[in-house]
């Protein structure tokens, strides 16, 4: 999947120990993922001469979502900056209704805090991505990169739902090395992700997921999706959520378990379907295969034809969840999902 990037140039208004100490101009960056911090605070440190932290973003002007414009975001300085590159402005409001703990002053810091009561960091902490869903920290150590997760309330425990798939495939996903509520220490997964999805990624990827969704089919062991569907002889079992390639590494390892809830794993086919829709036919081939390998009696072409409906209608609720549960200045990233979810389900229809 191919998308049109915009550039991105960010303000960050800054708030240091001393208190808030005012604006920088606009200042470019590499990337234009709006939830993309590190080079943000690469270009603050070079400019302000102080490490710092991105704690929430404020406000957009231009871009497409989640992609280009100017973006403007609060930043916590890491000590005293130098302050004659910043000019005078109004301090963002120090606390918002959904606002996350990652996202409050000191928050970035106590993440990385109770990382290190777990591993021992051979260099600074690099924090990667923020948003309304999720904060990313990179630690370095002896035994190379880890990774520090932050989730909110409302999504599943991202550390239990990777050792449920670990013990019945530990190559699937990256090794827990520490969790606790609303947050995970990750090994590091090897390789680039999937964009470029290929066949051959599919036919390593898919079956080995399928396997392990029939080990675990049962019992809820996780909130039951809200969009039940036809069984189609298939079970109710732990789905990813957000099974697309953009969460898979290259090494055939799958990341961000955190949509996870159990449903009908046609759901986790038809969201990779959705993002790549030139694959359908070999997903749907590999992922039906994979399934009457395992459930010979099943009916699973069948269930990816009602599987689509029930997705779509699925991404519409777990979208207005997202939207009832983060704060007014991050909805940005989810204003009108859960309408274009819905008018996906019409067309289906017709």
């Amino acid at each position: 999947m191919i998308v049109d990037r915009p550039d991105r140039s960010v303000i960050a208004l800054v708030s240091t120990p001393s208190g808030f100490a005012g604006r920088t101009d606009v200042i470019p960056v590499e990337t234009p993922n709006w939830n993309h911090v590190e080079p943000i605070n690469t270009a603050l440190r070079d400019l302000l001469g102080v490490p710092t932290s991105v704690l929430r973003l404020v406000s957009v002007e231009g871009g497409r979502v989640p992609f280009g414009g100017v973006v403007t975001y609060h930043v916590e300085a890491h000590g005293e900056p130098d302050r004659s590159k910043l000019k005078p402005a109004t301090e963002p409001e120090p606390d918002a209704e959904h606002r996350h703990p990652w996202a409050r002053k000191g928050g970035p810091a106590e993440l990385v805090e109770w990382a290190d009561t777990v591993i021992t960091r051979t260099g600074p902490a690099e924090q990667i991505r923020t948003w309304n869903l999720s904060s990313v920290h990179r630690l370095p150590t002896t035994n190379g990169p880890v990774w520090l997760k932050a989730i909110p309330p409302f999504f599943a425990d991202e550390g239990e739902v990777i050792k449920m798939v670990a013990a019945h495939d530990p190559t699937l996903v990256p090794e827990v090395l520490a969790s606790a509520p609303g947050r995970v220490l990750l090994s590091q997964a090897d390789g680039g992700n999937c964009w470029h999805l290929t066949e051959e990624m599919i036919e390593r990827v898919v079956p080995r997921w399928v396997a392990v969704q029939h080990a675990l089919a049962g019992e809820p062991q996780l909130t039951p999706t809200t969009v039940p569907m036809p069984s189609f002889g298939l079970p109710d079992t732990l789905t990813h959520g957000d099974f697309h390639a953009g969460n898979w590494r290259d090494s055939g390892v799958v990341i961000d378990w955190s949509d996870a809830c159990w449903g009908h794993p046609a759901l986790d086919a038809c969201r990779l379907i959705e993002f790549f829709p030139d694959q359908r036919d070999v997903i749907s081939r590999v992922w039906s295969e994979a399934w009457l390998a395992h459930r010979p009696d099943s009916r699973p072409v069948q269930a990816l034809e009602v599987g689509h409906r029930a997705s779509r209608l699925h991404n519409a609720v777990k979208y207005q969840e997202f939207l009832d549960n983060i704060e007014q200045s991050e909805r940005i990233y989810h204003e009108g999902d859960p309408q274009g979810e819905l008018r996906a389900v019409r067309r289906l229809v017709r």
